[in-house]
């Protein structure tokens, strides 16, 4: 495979009441075309900030993030990226929350409406099609976010702990749901994320965050797909896996 995502560098201070505060400093990481990246770490590491430079959203005060080996200067059409935030647009129903993208990019109606009726039955929101954000669940409004994040085929995504705020279950199941979207479909994703359990059933590899960014562990997860979490956390694999991953946390937060 090849690198797709190179990070060298990275550093972002931002500036608070004349007081400069660093929320990233000499951040690397080199992502590879295709592959499933997830970032563990505390909150307050600078994970959040790591993708919404590599997004393009912000500037780095220092380092570089290069794409297919372009510099990032700006967000771009190949790269989505699904916030914690629920950004759905309350005037618009499921649909056309979803076709967004499209619409911007200059997509002919008919093809828009397809694309989104698709994805619809994909996330398994069939019959809530002009449903508005305020009548739907929190799973389902998640739902409806993944369906506007993939529409437009991006290459990559970025996913700032996309499940966080939801119960177990729930997130159990969408995260079944992201991997059967992504099993095979040759994108690339780089995962954000605070729980190892969540890290380890969806990545390839797992990147554990220290503060501001220092990089504690980087290592390949052999774990075969596809992966169930309730037969995983009995794995003594897994197991060993969990205990490195905690280990490296405590060791990151020194």
């Amino acid at each position: 495979m090849s690198t797709l995502l190179d990070v060298q560098g990275l550093t972002k201070q931002f500036v608070k009441d004349d007081t400069g505060i660093v929320a990233l400093r000499d951040f690397n990481l080199q992502v590879e075309k295709g592959s499933f990246v997830t970032i563990l770490g505390r909150s307050g590491c600078g994970k959040s900030t790591a993708l919404n430079l590599l997004s393009g959203l912000i500037r780095p005060t220092s380092g570089t993030v290069t794409y297919h080996g372009s510099p990032i200067t700006g967000p771009r059409t190949e790269i989505s990226y699904l916030t914690q935030s629920d950004t759905l647009m309350p005037w618009r129903d499921v649909r056309r929350n979803i076709e967004m993208p499209m619409e911007i990019s200059g997509a002919p109606a008919q093809e828009r409406r397809a694309r989104a009726m698709d994805l619809i039955e994909r996330v398994g929101l069939t019959g809530f099609e002009r449903h508005y954000p305020r009548e739907l669940s929190g799973g389902m409004r998640r739902r409806v976010s993944l369906a506007r994040m993939l529409v437009g085929d991006p290459e990559t995504l970025l996913m700032d702990e996309p499940f966080g705020a939801l119960d177990a279950q729930l997130r159990t199941d969408l995260q079944a749901e992201l991997l059967r979207l992504w099993q095979d479909s040759g994108q690339t994703v780089v995962f954000v994320t605070h729980d190892i359990e969540e890290a380890l059933l969806l990545g390839d590899r797992v990147v554990v965050l220290g503060l501001r960014g220092r990089c504690v562990l980087d290592r390949e997860i052999d774990l075969p797909r596809p992966r169930d979490p309730d037969e995983l956390r009995v794995e003594s694999n897994f197991v060993a896996l969990h205990r490195e991953m905690t280990e490296a946390l405590r060791k990151g937060a020194r």
